[in-house]
């Protein structure tokens, strides 16, 4: 009989946070350059038989922002890999062109778009979102302002009416949806979670989990543990909510299998290979480890990852100013001598 994460584990992606900056070492010194080169690697990516190419969304930084052109020009240069963010904080988002762009993406892609949004973490800029002209309701609060939006957005890519028609310009008797609509895309959306709480709000609300390697909560069990916690969570909620299909659950790691002397000169000397606890947003945090070595020993004890074998979705962080051809170097390391121990298998 197969194990448990043979049984589960079905899909792994690359998640890129699109850093670019202007120094030695970098191959991506420009936005330019993070742009082109995050399609290029996702085109990479595919050859290679990975499942997902998804990328970070930050603002006021040297980092990938917007996200939609970025997707619609991967999805325009591939036909079978999974498109996506994890995640685009709402603060920051208009979800009514938020969901004409999501749409039109989404078609472009034929249905492959993979949407993880959320309230954001803290970022750069001190409340950037008010630039932007978003200002949480008085009394509110930045959680409360990222749920009302993506309550808003969900509606809109759903095909719910949301204006009154013109009477002059149309027949229509009903309340006007967002155009384009992409049937299927309400699915495919993810709720980005960094607590038990919030894991148990996206189950009830019916959006897939994701949880990265950061979690703004810390009860002195590892990391992995407390992350598996939190999905266990999030489906008995999601099953208590009585919602009819099959959820998804992305966990995020950071993962270096060492097969060349470049590997071992880039992160030989890596020594984050236990949990971090750190002060974050008022209060403690855990940070998950890297998995570094060679590859059987990563292979083996990523294994062991409790939440890992949870998943069915496993998001592997890249180091993209490293360059195109070093990152897919990775990934294929990563297909080849680690992922088959999750009980993932090269898609066609």
């Amino acid at each position: 009989m197969p194990s448990y994460a043979e049984r589960t584990m079905k899909r792994i992606g690359f998640l890129s946070f699109g850093h670019y900056q202007d120094v030695a070492g970098s191959t991506a010194r420009t936005a330019r350059d993070a742009l082109v080169q995050s399609i290029d690697l996702a085109v990479a990516a595919e050859e290679l038989g990975i499942d997902g190419a998804f990328v970070r969304v930050h603002h006021f930084a040297p980092q990938l922002a917007s996200p939609f052109p970025l997707l619609a020009a991967i999805a325009a240069r591939t036909g079978r890999i999974e498109i996506g963010t994890a995640v685009i904080d709402m603060r920051y988002e208009n979800p009514l062109y938020m969901a004409e762009e999501a749409a039109a993406t989404d078609l472009i892609s034929d249905g492959r778009l993979q949407l993880g949004i959320s309230r954001g973490s803290p970022e750069t800029a001190l409340r950037g979102y008010e630039a932007f002209g978003y200002v949480p309701d008085e009394g509110g609060t930045d959680a409360d302002d990222a749920r009302t939006k993506a309550a808003i957005f969900r509606a809109a890519i759903s095909g719910a009416g949301i204006v009154p028609p013109n009477p002059q310009m149309s027949r229509s008797t009903g309340l006007l949806p967002i155009q384009p609509h992409s049937p299927g895309l309400l699915d495919r959306i993810w709720w980005g979670s960094g607590t038990r709480a919030t894991a148990q709000w996206a189950g009830e609300q019916g959006m897939n989990l994701m949880s990265s390697t950061l979690l703004t909560e810390d009860t002195g069990v590892p990391f992995d543990e407390l992350q598996a916690e939190q999905i266990a969570v999030y489906r008995q909620a999601w099953k208590a909510a009585g919602h009819e299909r099959q959820p998804r659950v992305s966990v995020s790691r950071s993962i270096f299998p060492l097969t060349s002397d470049l590997d071992r000169r880039y992160f030989g000397g890596e020594r984050n290979s236990q949990d971090q606890v750190g002060h974050l947003d008022g209060g403690l945090a855990r940070f998950g480890k890297s998995y570094v070595g060679e590859p059987d020993r990563v292979a083996e004890d990523l294994a062991k990852d409790a939440a890992v074998r949870e998943a069915d979705t496993l998001l592997v962080t890249v180091p993209n100013q490293l360059g195109v051809e070093y990152n897919a170097h990775l990934l294929a390391a990563i297909a080849e001598h680690v992922a088959p121990s999750i009980g993932w298998s090269r898609a066609a």
